[in-house]
């Protein structure tokens, strides 16, 4: 099992592995969903080590909200046949990709669907093969990989699944404990492959995240708590961020992402050769005839990207964000002048407040908020900013002022992504 989890008696594990030598649709829509849940618990953990590609602190954030619309894909689902939850689970990770980490996760799911067309349960051998055609899939979806990412943890685990069943593993359980542990030793190589994370002092964030969901699925097995997080991180902040930013491929201004239906059959080789032409950081999801593209540009050529895929189909959506912005926006938060924000400790209640400018900001802090979100009438934040407030703080006891009828929703959205105890007083004004 994996190093950091408590191990179950012979016995019980004997049990255990008896009853999960095959796997169907139910089973895997409550391991899927008890991954998520371990990855929300460790949320900030993995936000504290983001520094690749792009150090913006939200990895954590953007696997988990992937990872809840792949859940909400199948949370009233009776479907028995693995195949077919596997589907939608896989679909709905692609409708709720965010970032880098989020369009590899999508693929990992589809890959892993894939294998199981028309199948209606799992055992060893199969959870093999679709480990292996999930690392094939996300590998396929990035132009350039890069080693020492969630890439290679992928690919470790399927070397260790396929060791695994060769060496005598015949049930899932077997093979989901040593995938764990291939996964956190692949974790922990990351930093001698990307010399980034060697430099940050930190490993892969999305490799991290990964490893969070399989670990949640096999303590879920083995019956063991997924409302504690295993491990205590220091705060962004203290990670060796300048060095990092220093690394990061120029060029990574805009992040841009475009769901499309392509008018005719996409001729990939050509469409990654334009598009490198174009940026950088390219993933490519597909499911049912619907791509999402994901890429890095820098200024000047935001729109560079969707005018291509225009002129190849029909877009259905994109969204355009200043990245540059993101890391700059977050640097002079933790020094904004004349704001000092209160000290709050494991345990203590902490208060964050949405202030619409930096006199209001000035006065929450005066009075003890412990974090603040910029925003207002005319600017409301979205519910991932005010839950990465929340996941920053080092405490659970958590109380949200949105300070705005338009904000009250989006801070309960907020409440229902964390394993905190947050709770929203629906304030509507200052």
């Amino acid at each position: 099992m994996s190093l950091g989890m408590p191990r179950v008696g012979e016995a019980l594990h004997e049990r255990l592995a008896e009853r999960y030598r095959t796997i169907d649709g139910q089973d895997l829509r409550r391991l899927a969903e008890a991954g998520l849940t371990w990855l929300r618990t460790n949320q900030q953990t993995v936000n504290s080590l983001n520094v690749f590609p792009v150090p913006d602190g939200d990895t954590g954030t953007n696997m988990s909200l992937t990872m809840q619309s792949a859940c909400d894909e199948i949370a009233d689902i009776g479907e028995l046949s693995i195949s077919r939850v596997a589907k939608a689970i896989a679909h709905g990770a692609l409708m709720g990709a965010r970032g880098n980490s989020g369009v590899i996760l999508s693929q990992l799911w589809r890959g892993f669907a894939r294998a199981l067309d028309d199948h209606a349960t799992m055992d060893a051998a199969m959870m093999a093969a679709a480990l292996a055609e999930a690392r094939d899939t996300a590998y396929k979806g990035v132009v350039q990989p890069v080693e020492g990412t969630i890439l290679t943890v992928a690919k470790d685990n399927a070397l260790a699944a396929r060791e695994a069943v060769e060496g005598g593993a015949w049930s899932t359980l077997q093979l989901l404990e040593r995938v764990v542990d291939a996964a956190d030793e692949s974790v922990r190589r990351t930093p001698d492959l990307l010399p980034v994370l060697k430099e940050a002092g930190v490993v892969d964030s999305g490799g991290k995240g990964l490893f969070f969901m399989l670990e949640g699925m096999l303590r879920f097995a083995c019956g063991q708590p997924l409302d504690k997080p295993g491990a205590t991180v220091q705060p962004l902040s203290s990670v060796a961020m300048q060095e990092a930013r220093d690394a990061v491929e120029p060029g990574q201004d805009w992040e841009i992402v475009v769901d499309f239906h392509p008018s005719e059959e996409l001729n990939l080789k050509a469409f990654y050769r334009r598009l490198e032409e174009m940026g950088t950081s390219i993933q490519v999801g597909e499911g049912d005839g619907m791509y999402r593209l994901h890429i890095h540009v820098p200024d000047e050529a935001q729109y560079r990207p969707v005018e291509y895929v225009q002129s190849l189909g029909t877009i259905s959506k994109f969204t355009v964000e200043n990245l540059a912005d993101q890391v700059a926006e977050r640097a002079a938060a933790s020094k904004r002048e004349g704001i000092k924000l209160a000290s709050v400790e494991s345990g203590q209640l902490a208060v964050v407040a949405v202030a619409p400018g930096a006199g209001i900001a000035r006065v929450f802090a005066s009075l003890g908020a412990a974090a603040l979100v910029e925003g207002g009438q005319t600017m409301n934040p979205s519910t991932q900013e005010i839950l990465a407030a929340v996941e920053n703080l080092p405490t659970e006891k958590i109380i949200i002022l949105p300070n705005n009828k338009n904000i009250v929703l989006a801070a309960q959205q907020a409440a229902e992504l964390t394993v905190r105890k947050l709770t929203v007083v629906p304030s509507v004004s200052v």
